[in-house]
């Protein structure tokens, strides 16, 4: 077998491979992630080749000309400390440029990402349990859809350091077989949306965005009344304090951590609106 790595990007038609990687190491993508991934950025997404075989991938996804996030770095595990995982990490920082990076790390990988200009701004918690709620019969709720897209994207660019279309656009489709969505409607304006899907493992809730504790709570009792009595998982950014009450309200308790670090000036995000991050994977 050759030594050398050919990286190369993916195709639409691999992006099942990452997934299926971050799956084997237990990271529990939704069901139909892939999609929405791969419209983020279509060459955003890597994969180092031996003699034709993937032995590891990145994701180096750009949002507009100023923003990139780091995700999916994985090497087989028979092929780790043989400087593979370097030489794509390379190429995935190359393409990102001189955009602010972000990514989620494992606590025991912090120091690494400092070595290359990341610094850690704050917790996320990842929580987890079985959903008690019922829907909440409020007419503030509206499912996702066409009409209300605009308005969602709109509403969404408050808490991203740069705009995410393409992503949305997938993400907040309607009536998707493995995903649901919901925002909160006051007087013809959104004030807070989310959407849950179905994970290999129980279902995910994010993104969870709202101006105010009671509509953040609002709305994941009406996302996780669409599964009650399945295992919900909720990324709660720790800064956001009423996040952290909002999960222990509802039985969920913390499984693991990451921290969101950048390079980069840290973006002036409006943590104590986000009640749940989107997805460790793309930010």
């Amino acid at each position: 077998m050759s030594d050398k790595l050919n990286i190369r990007h993916l195709t639409e038609t691999e992006i099942h491979i990452p997934l299926e990687m971050a799956m084997k190491e237990g990271w529990n993508p939704g069901i139909e992630d892939g999609p929405a991934f791969f419209a983020a950025d279509p060459t955003g997404f890597l994969a180092g080749e031996l003699d034709g075989q993937i032995i590891a991938v990145i994701s180096a996804v750009r949002y507009e000309d100023t923003y990139g996030f780091i995700g999916f770095y994985i090497c087989k595990r028979e092929f780790r400390t043989r400087g593979y995982g370097h030489q794509i990490w390379h190429q995935a920082m190359s393409q990102l440029g001189t955009r602010l990076i972000g990514l989620d790390a494992v606590n025991e990988q912090t120091a690494s990402y400092g070595e290359h200009g990341f610094k850690s701004v704050y917790r996320n918690i990842r929580q987890t349990g079985v959903s008690t709620c019922d829907v909440p019969m409020d007419p503030r709720i509206a499912p996702l859809g066409q009409g209300l897209y605009p308005s969602i994207r709109d509403y969404d660019a408050r808490f991203v350091p740069a705009l995410r279309e393409n992503f949305l656009k997938v993400w907040t489709a309607p009536m998707l077989e493995t995903r649901r969505g919901f925002a909160f409607v006051d007087n013809g304006e959104v004030r807070g949306y989310g959407v849950i899907r179905r994970c290999h493992e129980g279902y995910k809730i994010g993104p969870l965005f709202g101006d105010t504790p009671e509509i953040a709570d609002t709305l994941f009792r009406a996302l996780a009344g669409q599964v009650k009595g399945q295992f919900v998982i909720l990324d709660t950014p720790e800064p956001n304090a009423a996040a952290l009450i909002l999960a222990e309200k509802y039985e969920l308790s913390p499984e693991f951590e990451t921290f969101r670090m950048y390079r980069g000036q840290a973006p002036d995000l409006p943590l104590d609106q986000i009640f749940g991050i989107t997805t460790f994977e793309l930010g």
